[in-house]
């Protein structure tokens, strides 16, 4: 059996003390989140990724951020890979420049719509996907000293590029995603999110001829995500309706996501924008078997509405990592999840939001029509209530099926329902949280069963 790891990259961690959830690797910064563990992880990915390219990183605006990429710059150059660091960028922006280098892989450094006190890191394989899960078991391996002796494989040859100048690449492909289209003289308001999308998202709507109103416009780590972004439509809604926009657009903290807000005020989710970009492509037969993968998260309404048309929907776990999977095998063009993360087969199948919002502001723009108009004539979508309850301990929360009362209660809400509903209860990959989500064709239904559901899992879960 291999020694434990000791130069150049410190003691191994212990057993489930970092591990790759549903979006890499997520937490408080100080607590799992160290310079000492993306120092680890640097290295550890430089000698698990392909050789014969650069790796590339980015981060977003967190104050944590340019530290930890300073540690796994240590760790990369320490396992001999150039490195190419973009600074702050949208996550798509990570795999975008993959894919345009021919580099083994890539990492980016945000948690996404966690709260300013996390961070985290994404690793991306050589095709510019999050990687999979041989490639994050050997990364975890040499995390925890099962790997081979670091001493042994430290390489000095390793260098570290600033390459900001990258980032004209990715603004680039977005201009080029929609064609020709303009949105000269539409009314639109974003809102950036103190986050990634500072970087360029104002400049491609400007580009573009919007007419524009922007929120949270330049980058503050210790704001991200407060009151603002995805996570927090109030100001967007708000100031759409003060300045009789005909849209807006709200991003997450590293802006791969994005929720729209209409004319009216009336929040556009995920489901919404694949619905209204689904039946684009279908009428541009460009959407193979009209089929459109989302996960087990999407509205009922959604399914049912897009089977009347014709349509097929694929249902996966939670997770873009799963929708991506899916859309490869089945060879679909268009998923994406309810929470706004949408990815295109058109356009390097990678989350992004920036990309999403441009084609749902030139979609209905081109269409002649308003966001409002459309939304008026799609789908109604069943009442769902999503309910999170704190659960500190893992095995529990990650294993609460074994817990017989809440599984119980779960069942004789589905039988009570009758098809008419679903319940579905997870836990976060991300947060120490378990998620409790009922949907039904009756507004009593859904808050019935999530409150009874939410009282029971806090009262076994988290008991003595």
């Amino acid at each position: 059996m291999a020694e434990p790891a000791r130069f150049p990259i410190g003691e191994p961690l212990e057993p489930g003390q970092a591990h790759f959830g549903t979006d890499g690797i997520r937490g408080r910064v100080g607590a799992l989140i160290t310079p000492a563990l993306a120092l680890q992880l640097g290295f550890w990915c430089g000698r698990v990724l392909p050789s014969g390219g650069p790796i590339v990183i980015g981060r977003d605006s967190r104050s944590s951020g340019p530290m930890l990429v300073a540690a796994l710059a240590a760790g990369l150059t320490a396992a001999g890979r150039e490195v190419f660091d973009l600074g702050l960028c949208p996550t798509p922006a990570v795999p975008g420049a993959i894919r345009r280098l021919g580099a083994s892989g890539g990492l980016m450094v945000s948690a996404s719509h966690n709260p300013p006190h996390d961070n985290g890191i994404k690793v991306f394989g050589a095709c510019g996907a999050k990687l999979g899960k041989e490639q994050q078991a050997a990364i975890e391996s040499g995390l925890h000293g099962a790997g081979e002796p670091a001493a042994a494989a430290f390489a000095a040859d390793g260098v570290l590029h600033q390459r900001g100048d990258l980032l004209e690449g990715y603004r680039e492909a977005l201009l080029a995603s929609v064609g020709s289209a303009r949105l000269d003289g539409v009314k639109v308001v974003l809102d950036l999110c103190w986050g990634s999308a500072t970087s360029c998202g104002e400049a491609v709507f400007r580009e573009l001829g919007a007419d524009l109103t922007v929120l949270h416009c330049t980058p503050d780590g210790s704001q991200i995500n407060q009151g603002c972004g995805s996570t927090h439509l109030e100001a967007l809604r708000s100031t759409v309706l003060e300045q009789g926009a005909a849209m807006g657009f709200a991003f997450d903290g590293d802006a791969d996501r994005m929720l729209a807000v209409d004319g009216r005020g009336r929040v556009v989710d995920g489901d919404q924008i694949l619905y209204l970009w689904g039946q684009a492509l279908m009428t541009e037969q460009q959407l193979p078997a009209n089929r459109i993968v989302a996960t087990v998260m999407s509205n009922l309404g959604f399914e049912r509405a897009w089977q009347a048309r014709g349509g097929v929907l694929e249902r996966t776990a939670v997770g873009d990592q799963y929708v991506h999977a899916a859309m490869e095998e089945l060879g679909a063009a268009l998923g994406g999840e309810q929470s706004g993360h949408i990815l295109s087969a058109h356009h390097g199948m990678s989350g992004d939001g920036l990309l999403t919002a441009l084609q749902v502001a030139t979609l209905v723009h081109g269409q002649g029509t308003s966001l409002s108009e459309w939304m008026d004539g799609s789908f109604q979508p069943y009442p769902q209530k999503l309910v999170n309850i704190t659960v500190p301990d893992r095995e529990r929360r990650t294993g609460w099926e074994a817990c017989e009362p809440l599984a119980a209660a779960v069942a004789q809400a589905e039988q009570a329902m009758a098809g008419s509903g679903r319940v579905l209860v997870r836990a976060s990959g991300t947060e120490p949280l378990l998620r409790v989500m009922v949907e039904a064709a009756e507004q009593r239904d859904v808050d019935h069963w999530c409150s009874e559901l939410a009282v029971l899992a806090d009262r076994h879960l988290n008991g003595a």
